[in-house]
């Protein structure tokens, strides 16, 4: 089981981990949660009214990963559309942004407090790691949080297709990036195994 989501019986999933991978996963939910920030009214008094009828940005984030963690709802992937039709896809994205993104960027934050806690409450095993189970939510949080992972650190990484993700296998050691390259593939794997475990 080291490495990769095994799964249980009567639905969740168990990975053995050592310290290190602990540790990498920890740190990459807090960045991910510092990245998405803090909830509508997470700074002010609670007000269920407030929070009803808060609206979300109307206009894309400004920074990479970001954008690819809350992309535009309305775009034309095979190319440039005209003048008139690209100005009703900002006007239809601004607006769907507007009514989902709080509660998208709340789902990423459970989701990566939910593995910051599970990864907390871990015992440690005799040999300096532990055995992560989770139940078949928690599951699909981690799977959740994964995804927002690997979509962050790949756009640092400025991947956008498979080739570039070939490349990042050709990577010298002494490339500054390697370090996030084998981050970035070491959660696919996760993740892929993870999936596994989900399916009926």
């Amino acid at each position: 089981m080291p490495g990769t989501f095994e799964p249980l019986p009567g639905g969740g999933a168990a990975v053995a981990l050592d310290d290190v991978e602990i540790s990498i996963i920890r740190s990459l939910a807090v960045q991910l949660l510092e990245l998405i920030g803090p909830g509508p009214g997470e700074d002010a008094p609670d007000d269920p009214l407030a929070e009803l009828f808060a609206e979300g940005p109307s206009e894309p984030p400004s920074d990479p990963v970001l954008k690819r963690l809350f992309p535009d709802a309305y775009s034309d992937p095979e190319g440039t559309p005209e003048a008139q039709e690209a100005e009703e896809q900002r006007a239809y994205s601004s607006e769907f942004r507007r009514y989902t993104e709080n509660d998208l960027r709340a789902g990423k934050r459970d989701n990566a407090l939910a593995v910051i806690r599970s990864l907390d409450a871990l015992s440690p095993a005799g040999d300096g790691g532990a055995v992560l189970k989770l139940s078949a939510d928690e599951s699909r949080q981690w799977l959740g949080s994964l995804n927002d992972l690997r979509l962050a650190i790949g756009s640092r990484l400025e991947i956008t297709d498979e080739e570039d993700t070939d490349l990042l296998y050709r990577l010298p050691d002494e490339d500054p990036r390697k370090p996030m390259v084998m981050a970035y593939l070491w959660l696919g794997g996760l993740q892929e195994t993870l999936v596994s475990t989900l399916l009926p």
